[in-house]
């Protein structure tokens, strides 16, 4: 069986130019392979990282990384996924296209009551919020922490994720509309950087102690601020570089800010197995349908508008989740 669909592919690395619609041939799955329609796609900032090369792939590519769609077909040795199944496909590069052969071991099947849209928008997000929050660092009721960019696709889950375990919240935004975004979705003290003074607010809020673990996604533009904000003995959980890389520091840094430890975690760690993806699944879906987690979908995309989406997200004019209809 042959199958021709229309994917968002890359040459080269570079800008959100470099990205093309082109034909793209499927073939039958193979052994542990599953065929996948796609209905909802994410846009994740990861996404940006393969296109521009911080995270090589091999080119010719397919970009994307998470998607929901429908299984039209399965390889052989695939047990736990059947056809017709509504899915969750977390593996990638590959996602932007209108179906897929994916890995049957990265699809989580998806209960009736949540919606491909909200499917697509939300499992990374909320499985990063659960891993980041549970296991990077375990958070506990009563704490204060700061959470960058808490009105993003990741923020605004794990504001409201902090929230339900009892945990206060500072968050940073880049308006003040996206502060009262991050607000009524459980981000306790939006500050909006580059106008309010982030450290002195933060040691304002903990009584002069600070924080003791700081959730860094933006990367260069943050990473002095964060370390500053960071109780003794604290975490920089250093999840991503939407400004760039953070600077290279010498380890005494890390003394000199009260024997302070730095993490750099990827949720393919924490999901490297079937098991541990299926647990990080199942806590995040349970979230979500038990109404403790909102997902925000601030925006939505063809696939042929894919250069614009791309444009949006990196020039910070996106809010919450954004999905692309294929």
């Amino acid at each position: 069986m042959s199958n021709t669909v229309t994917a968002a592919r890359i040459h080269q690395y570079g800008g959100p130019e470099v990205m093309q619609l082109e034909q793209v041939t499927l073939g039958d799955p193979g052994p542990g392979q599953a065929l996948v329609r796609n209905t909802a796609i994410a846009l994740n900032f990861y996404d940006v990282s393969e296109r521009t090369g911080l995270y090589p792939v091999d080119l010719p590519a397919t970009l994307g990384c998470e998607s929901a769609g429908v299984v039209e077909a399965i390889g052989e040795d695939v047990h736990d996924i059947k056809v017709g199944d509504r899915v969750a496909v977390m593996s990638g590069p590959g996602n932007y296209a209108q179906a897929m052969i994916a890995d049957a071991g990265q699809l989580v099947v998806l209960p009736e009551n949540i919606d491909d849209k909200v499917a697509a928008a939300a499992m990374t997000k909320a499985m990063t919020a659960e891993f980041l929050l549970e296991r990077c660092f375990r958070v506990r009721r009563g704490q204060t922490i700061l959470f960058h960019a808490a009105a993003g696709g990741v923020g605004l889950v794990a504001c409201q994720w902090a929230q339900a375990l009892g945990v206060r919240t500072v968050g940073t935004v880049s308006t003040s509309a996206k502060a009262e975004l991050a607000r009524q979705n459980g981000c306790d003290v939006p500050l909006i950087l580059g106008q309010d003074n982030l450290v002195e607010r933060v040691l304002e809020e903990t009584k002069g102690a600070g924080v003791p673990v700081v959730y860094d996604s933006v990367g260069k533009d943050t990473f002095e601020d964060s370390l500053d904000c960071l109780a003794r003995l604290g975490t920089l959980v250093s999840f991503g570089q939407s400004s760039g890389d953070p600077p290279p520091f010498p380890l005494r840094l890390l003394a000199q800010h009260g024997s302070a430890f730095i993490t750099r975690p990827g949720l393919h760690d924490y999901t490297a197995t079937r098991q541990e993806l299926l647990s990080s699944a199942d806590r995040a879906l349970t979230m979500i349908t038990s109404g403790k987690i909102k997902i925000t979908i601030g925006q939505t995309f063809r696939l042929a508008e894919i250069v614009d989406a791309h444009q949006a997200l990196e020039g910070r004019r996106t809010v919450g989740s954004t999905v692309i209809i294929p």
